[in-house]
């Protein structure tokens, strides 16, 4: 099962708001607020590469409060 997590910017003071919307996305498995560089991490688990692509895509990266992303797709071994 392929699985990314995605490092995300967000207008400042939008973060609470965006947590609740990203906790809503299918196919996101757990949201965080963190400190340092990024606002909020975020996990994905879905049944094939195509649709982690889809939801950072077409999902996280229209939501109007955010400002940049970072993907990092987990290598299985």
């Amino acid at each position: 099962m392929p699985i990314a997590f995605v490092l995300i910017n967000a207008d400042l003071g939008a973060e609470e708001e965006l947590i609740k919307e990203l906790k809503n996305i299918e196919n996101i498995k757990e949201v965080y607020a963190v400190y340092g560089v990024y606002d909020i991490i975020a996990k994905i688990e879905a049944d094939s590469m195509e649709k982690v692509k889809e939801t950072v895509t077409w999902r996280i990266r229209r939501l109007d409060k955010v400002r940049s992303t970072l993907t990092m797709i987990v290598i299985e071994a």
